[in-house]
This record gives structure tokens, sequence and C-alpha cells, in this order.
């Protein structure tokens, strides 16, 4: 049996893995058509403008489905785990509704490009990355109490590290760009997709996107320390039929059906 055939294992290897495709390709394609330069453009940018804008919106409307679905199962395994825990059981809700968030987030981003309606975009962005940040550390936190009981404590800490390397990188980001975009460095800066190291606000941007993509691959690793976890959890479906017909009669007892959601028991 493979690893990703385990539990659901395959659910938070398939949001790290479609999430980046989604980057490099709609990147490629940017680079490719000279729509952005090659060093680091917002990853947003390589989204902006048809072709690449079409695939960019497409599939992280589908990464961000994924997510849902694994904050989701997540959600589920911690609340199963912590049954009688009332400290856990509100930092869980909290954390699922911060990822509710942080996915819608990533919709808008997805259908509201910059060039088009860029305060939608931003305000997707920002909620996006806020909402993901805390989700992260609301995960850090329930992975502190759930440690050594629940898992080990090498987890903790690796979720630890990561979450630091978000708020770095977050941090880096918010700072850069608000400079960036409040200073005197031209009109057309928030739509600017071409950058030469002659222009004014150059190295801001650069550092401002370095950040951006940094914190992106801090999610994408937060989220593969799921993959253990997920190896120990299936979720069914159960539907209670309450006649044998669809016609509006006397209920009667029907045996309730039980089918796997997503995957098989191991």
């Amino acid at each position: 049996m493979w690893w990703f055939q385990q539990g659901l294992s395959f659910l938070p290897s398939a949001l790290v893995i479609w999430t980046f495709a989604t980057f490099i390709f709609s990147y490629i394609t940017a680079i490719t058509l000279h729509h952005v330069d090659p060093a680091l453009p917002y990853i947003s940018d390589t989204g902006t403008v048809p072709p690449e804008r079409c695939l960019f919106g497409v599939m992280l409307n589908i990464a961000a489905v994924l997510g849902l679905a694994t904050m989701y199962v997540r959600y589920k395994q911690v609340h199963a785990l912590n049954p009688e825990e009332n400290l856990i059981i509100k930092f869980n809700k909290a954390g699922l509704v911060l990822g509710i968030l942080s996915c819608l987030g990533l919709c808008l981003v997805a259908n509201f490009q910059k060039s088009t309606l860029f305060v939608a975009h931003v305000c997707g962005a920002v909620l996006a990355f806020s909402m993901g940040s805390l989700y992260m550390f609301v995960q850090t936190i329930l992975s502190y109490q759930m440690q050594p009981k629940i898992h080990s404590k090498q987890v903790f800490w690796i979720r630890l590290l990561l979450f630091i390397w978000c708020g770095v990188s977050a941090l880096s980001m918010l700072t850069c760009s608000s400079i960036l975009y409040s200073s005197d460095f031209g009109a057309d800066i928030v739509q600017k997709l071409h950058w030469n190291p002659e222009d004014k606000g150059y190295v801001l941007h650069m550092v401002t996107t370095a950040a951006e993509w940094s914190m992106s691959f801090s999610f994408f690793g937060f989220f593969l320390t799921y993959i253990r976890d997920f190896q120990k959890i299936t979720l069914r479906v159960e539907a209670n039929l309450h006649g044998l017909t669809l016609y509006d009669t006397a209920p009667c007892p029907v045996t309730n059906e039980r089918t796997p959601l997503l995957s098989r028991d191991f």
C-alpha cells in the first residue's frame, strides 16, 4: 500500500501539489509570452494577462476547494481526538473559521485580477494571507496542546518553525509593500508588470515579491505536515432515509446507508 492510499493523506498532498502547479504553470506561461519579468514577479501578476489569467483563475479556485476540504478534515480530526477539552474545542472552531476566510480570499484573488478590480484583488490577498497566517498560528497552538499525548513534540516544533517562517515573510512583505505604495515612485506602480533595476522602488519591489513567494512556501510546508496525521483518519457520509419512496407518506424504518467519503477504511 502506497503512503497516499492511507486514510486521507492524499488530501494535503493534492492541495500542495496542485497549488504549486498553479503558480508554476501560470509563471511559465507569463514569462514565455513576456507578460512579466522572470525575476520574482508577484504571484498574482503571473495570472493577470490572458491566457495565463484563465489558467490561474480556474486552478486557484480548485486549490481553494482543496484547502477548504483539508481544513475541514483537520477540524473533524482534532474534534474527534479531543471531545471534552474545552480550550482545544474553541481553538479548533476558530481555526476552521479562519481557514474558511482564507479560502474565500483565495477565490477573490483568483477571480478579480489587479488590472480589472484592484480593490477586490487586494482585499482577497490580504484575507488569504492574514487569515492563513492566523490559521497556522491556531494550529500550532493546537499542536502544542496535543503533544505529547496525541502526537510527538517534533510535530509541534516543525509547525512552530514554519509559522515563524511565515511570520517573518509576512512582516517583510507588509513593511516593504507599505513603503513602496505610500511613496512617490510613479502613478502606474500599482499596475506595473515590468521592472528594471534602475526603476525607483525596485529593491522594495523585489523584497516584497520574494517575501510573498517565501510566505507561500511556508504554507506549503505547513500543510505537508498534515500528511502523516491524515493517514490516521477517514470520513464517512451517512444517508438517513425516512421512507421507501419520495411521496408524502407515513415514515417507515429504513436501514441507514453508510458510504465512505473520499477514502476507504484501512
